[in-house]
């Protein structure tokens, strides 16, 4: 058997609807999608049981919306490692950062490029001195977002 998530999965225009109706409202029901869709509600249930096999929906999950709970500051941050051999160890040591929310190992400039999630610009701060304290880490740069203008997944 082939590992699924090294697979390409092929989408029909009904487990495209599925997936849109979820992305919209991941508590979307099935009796909502199967009128929606015009198939019955155990052919819903089975279609996103094999997307999920597949791997093509990885979770179904409710996201925070980090303003209304005093993350006000959303920050890019490059960080600088000075070997790569770092990385690793860096990463495990993000993981530990609550406020990191993504990470990414790029090409370019930085090693990796984080997301941060801040309440105000001091509570940054205490970020940026965790991370240029990190084993490795030569130097950081920082990009603070002033507004969020697309927030979307793909649409396939």
């Amino acid at each position: 058997m082939k590992n699924a998530l090294n697979t390409e999965y092929h989408l029909d225009s009904t487990d495209k609807e599925i997936i849109y109706m979820l992305m919209d409202n991941a508590k979307t029901s099935l009796a909502h999608i199967s009128r929606n869709v015009g198939i019955s509600t155990t052919a819903v249930h089975q279609r996103i049981k094999k997307l999920e096999q597949a791997g093509v929906i990885e979770n179904s999950i409710s996201f925070l919306n980090p303003r209304k709970i005093g993350y006000k500051v959303v920050s890019y941050i490059g960080v600088f490692l000075e070997q790569p051999s770092h990385y690793h160890d860096a990463v495990k040591a993000l993981r530990e950062i609550n406020e990191v929310v993504e990470a990414h190992y790029t090409t370019g400039n930085y090693t990796i490029f984080l997301k941060v999630l801040c309440k105000d610009n001091d509570h940054l701060m205490e970020i940026l001195n965790k991370l240029q304290k990190l084993k490795g880490v030569i130097r950081t740069e920082t990009f603070i977002s002033l507004e969020q203008s697309i927030n979307r997944q793909l649409r396939v």
